[in-house]
């Protein structure tokens, strides 16, 4: 939005506040009713103007993720189901948690989790461990293998 269309909202905003509160007598607990507007026009345009410019994506959403291969993926599983093969696992390490589940996740968030792992931006010490040894095949793998419904719980 530009200056001009800003100043207009405002004046029309203020404009209103005059014509409302001087149709009735105003009290020593009623604060005038043009504060408010211009308090309500200061927020909404403060916050309109950021949302006009997008912020840009960071190198790793930018990034066209490789087609993973699932039957690779399945084969690198091994460090994954000790914690996300249990269905309803909780952990104590560093808190206790409810371990997320795998199988069905969306491909690319997967692959990003992993990365942000890998990069340090996510933070859990032992996801952290895990995704350090991963080439980006391999994420890519676990990704589409995972995403495909993945894991298979025992059952009783």
């Amino acid at each position: 939005m530009s200056a001009r269309v800003f100043r207009e909202a405002a004046a029309n905003i203020t404009d209103f506040a005059r014509r409302s509160t001087s149709a009735r007598a105003p009290t020593t607990n009623d604060p005038p009713m043009t504060r408010y507007c211009a308090l309500a026009t200061l927020l909404i345009l403060s916050t309109a103007a950021p949302a006009q410019t997008p912020a840009p994506a960071p190198a790793a959403a930018t990034a066209a993720p490789a087609a993973g291969d699932p039957a690779k993926g399945r084969e690198r599983t091994q460090m994954c189901e000790g914690c996300h093969g249990i269905e309803g696992w909780r952990t104590a390490y560093p808190e206790v948690y409810r371990v997320p589940k795998l199988g069905g996740q969306h491909e690319a968030y997967l692959a990003n989790a992993l990365r942000q792992y890998k990069s340090g931006e996510r933070s859990h010490p032992s996801m952290r461990a895990i995704a350090s040894s991963l080439s980006d095949a391999d994420i890519a793998n676990l990704a589409a293998y995972y995403a495909r419904g993945g894991i298979q719980t025992a059952s009783k």
